[in-house]
């Protein structure tokens, strides 16, 4: 009687762990649902008005910086645009972008027992914190379509790009989003920090007011920040040739979000690891 010899062989890919993770990550694809739709109903649990938030949110923004901006600076619109209209269509990928890296920065630290208990990977918890933002998002373009059919304003051609920067907004909240949530698991005391972050933000980008009143000579240091490429970009769909594109601006804000992105991957898969024990 012989005895049989199985011999096996070993190969060890380049880069193989990498595409097994994402491998996972596709594999656990119904969790970015069941996440992100519990982010949303937690948001607005118990709350006396509960979705309508996320209708008031933004109408009170416009009007605030519409009176500051518009009435008392006496800044103009871009191209005639009701500056109201202006205003809204700059409120919308803000908002998504404050919103969505306040809940991602916190996701970690808020599924503290899920993470201890369950193994998935764990960059779906931030994405997920992500995507929920999209609910209000979506709630948004609802009402800003209801504005520019009460002022009369008709997009162009334009509008069919619109998809397009709704993906460039995810992307640039989620580089950030991705390193603050890592970092935070570590140094909690940085979810004091995101919300001063989100506020300056929103003074340093054109919210309020259009880009184009910024001086030529700064302007492209000004696009450092991928916001200001964002929302010209989310205004150019709307409104059209009316509201131009500065491209230099947007090829740097492209640059610095591809940037940011990678950073916020690379901090976070390399602290993943430490998670469960830091929870």
């Amino acid at each position: 009687m012989t005895a049989k010899v199985s011999l096996y062989e070993i190969v060890i890919v380049p880069g193989g762990a990498a595409q097994h993770y994402w491998r996972e990550i596709w594999r656990y694809r119904e969790l970015f649902q069941v996440l992100a739709w519990r982010d949303v109903a937690i948001r607005y649990k118990q709350t006396a008005i509960g979705v309508a938030w996320a209708v008031v949110r933004p109408l009170v923004t416009m009007v605030v910086f519409t009176l500051v901006f518009s009435r008392l600076a006496k800044l103009p619109s871009d191209g005639g645009v009701p500056y109201a209209v202006m205003v809204f269509a700059a409120v919308l990928p803000w908002t998504f972008f404050s919103t969505a890296l306040s809940d991602a920065s916190n996701s970690l630290v808020g599924n503290a027992n899920l993470i201890g208990k369950t193994y998935f990977p764990r960059l779906i918890v931030p994405v997920a914190a992500i995507l929920a933002a999209l609910v209000d998002f979506g709630i948004g373009l609802l009402i800003l379509a209801g504005i520019m059919i009460w002022f009369g304003v008709v997009p162009g051609w334009q509008i069919l790009f619109l998809p397009v920067v709704v993906v460039a907004v995810i992307l640039v909240t989620l580089g950030p989003g991705l390193w603050i949530t890592a970092v935070n698991v570590r140094y909690r005391d940085f979810r004091y920090v995101v919300p001063f972050l989100v506020q300056l933000g929103l003074y340093i980008s054109p919210v309020g007011f259009s880009s184009a009143v910024v001086p030529e000579k700064w302007r492209l240091l000004y696009s450092v920040n991928p916001m200001v490429g964002v929302i010209d970009a989310f205004r150019w769909c709307i409104f059209g040739a009316v509201s131009p594109l500065y491209w230099p601006g947007l090829g740097l804000g492209f640059l610095v979000m591809v940037f940011g992105l990678g950073l916020g991957l690379r901090q976070f898969r390399k602290l993943e690891k430490s998670f469960a024990d830091l929870l």
